[in-house]
């Protein structure tokens, strides 16, 4: 299975898709378990490209050991997006998409999307926040976007696993002098690992929202800022949320905590930066 957009089809005629991406020079993000996730351009247009080359038995055995799905391929992230858009959550625009090969371990597969720009992450976004906050209104509406978002995904059935800020981008076209009023325009990305269910388990809530609410802790958020958050999330008061739900809402936090010290103990080279 092979397909493109005109652009790169027209680039690419008469070539090896497959092998030309795994030589293809470009800025790479990430490059693992026979997966690689890099940034290149083609006719003054720039785009993303995840490319596998067979994750092998090993990693595979590892993961059905574990009882873990494994992803073999780029059809995940195919299905995520177009998951994503049926129930109108922005995420990333397809503009290929293969896949060859029958042995699990050795599937070769593909995924290219249009570069999202201009946009920032909101980790890198608000990281500055505790300094130089923004205003209550801007604030509010982004907390209010980020639990729509986590509210839609997860009342279609959808877990995304890596839930966090940076999975998040906002559209910086307006100049940052309007950043104070409108409604800001958010991208969902990093869709790798996202699985959909008919009944979405609490556990899988859990883990997505608490992935959230680890992320957040060195910005600066108030008890009312993550207050607003349930409310949004759960489309209700605050009281009547933490009501009904008290030990959710509890082991969100504790897990949230968890995977704050075990992400600080892992990475203590960057909160010793952020103390300087």
């Amino acid at each position: 299975m092979l397909t493109l957009e005109k652009s790169l089809a027209t680039a690419w005629q008469g070539q090896d898709v497959y092998k030309l991406l795994m030589q293809l020079d470009g800025e790479v993000y990430r490059e693992k378990e026979g997966r690689r996730t890099f940034r290149f351009a083609v006719a003054d247009k720039s785009y993303f490209a995840k490319v596998f080359m067979g994750v092998g038995w090993k990693t595979l055995l590892a993961c059905l050991f574990k009882f873990r799905k494994p992803i073999v391929s780029a059809e995940n992230e195919k299905k995520a997006i177009e998951n994503l858009t049926r129930i109108g959550i922005a995420t990333m625009q397809l503009a290929g998409y293969g896949r060859r090969g029958v042995n699990p371990a050795r599937i070769q597969s593909f995924l290219i999307t249009e570069e999202l720009k201009p946009t920032i992450s909101l980790e890198d976004y608000c990281r500055d926040w505790n300094v130089n906050p923004p205003s209550p209104r801007w604030k509010r509406a982004l907390i209010q976007s980020v639990a729509q978002i986590a509210r839609t995904l997860h009342a279609n059935g959808i877990m995304h696993r890596d839930f966090y800020l940076c999975h998040f981008l906002l559209d910086t076209t307006p100049s940052p002098g309007q950043f104070n009023s409108g409604e800001p325009q958010l991208y969902l990305i990093d869709l790798h690992r996202a699985e959909q269910h008919r009944h979405l388990k609490e556990r899988w809530r859990i883990k997505d929202v608490a992935g959230l609410y680890f992320s957040s802790m060195d910005i600066g958020l108030t008890k009312r800022d993550l207050l607003r958050f349930i409310e949004e999330y759960r489309q209700c008061h605050w009281r009547e949320a933490l009501r009904k739900e008290t030990k959710f809402w509890e082991k969100v936090k504790r897990r949230g905590h968890a995977g704050y010290r075990e992400f600080k103990r892992k990475n203590p080279e960057l909160f010793r930066e952020s103390a300087r």
